[in-house]
């Protein structure tokens, strides 16, 4: 055993190789693969993580469209702001509620415009549709007259 370390150790001496040099023996060989391997593992860059894994799920539009919603405000103005809250986006159709049936006609009457600022924001295509509601009647489904169970509310039932 002694003897064929002297010879490993005589022909590296031959070859004027030392210990720890690019090319010696005692360096160990890696694959390219494993140089790219622990390239995921190295800390990244919190915008670029959240952004690629939005590109992979395809959630792009949904986020985009989600800080419209945030932004509400800024985006649709101060009176369309007081008076018009957005509810649900499906697809690509934005619902949109009004507190009175007036403003509701308003809005209607104001979806073109509403649609080329959103197009503005996020893109021509992502909203094809506004769909503005008027306001909500009394829901009796809970409180202190409801009635359990499925059906119409009349005796007969």
């Amino acid at each position: 055993m002694r003897a064929a370390l002297n010879r490993v150790k005589a022909a590296a001496r031959a070859q004027n190789l030392r210990p720890g040099m690019p090319g010696s023996p005692s360096r160990k060989r890696r694959s390219p693969a494993a140089d790219n391997r622990g390239a995921y593992r190295d800390p990244q860059l919190l915008g670029g993580s959240l952004g690629s894994l939005l590109a992979d799920m395809g959630w792009s539009e949904d986020v985009a469209v989600g800080g419209v919603i945030g932004r509400w405000r800024e985006v649709v103005g101060e009176q369309i702001a007081d008076h018009c809250t957005p509810e649900v986006f499906e697809g690509s159709v934005l619902t949109v509620r009004a507190d009175s049936t007036a403003w509701a006609t308003q809005v209607r009457l104001l979806t073109p415009t509403l649609l080329r600022r959103l197009g503005e924001e996020l893109g021509e295509g992502v909203v094809a549709e506004v769909k503005v509601l008027g306001p909500a009647g009394p829901s009796f489904k809970r409180g202190p007259r409801s009635v359990p169970g499925p059906g119409p509310r009349d005796t007969w039932g």
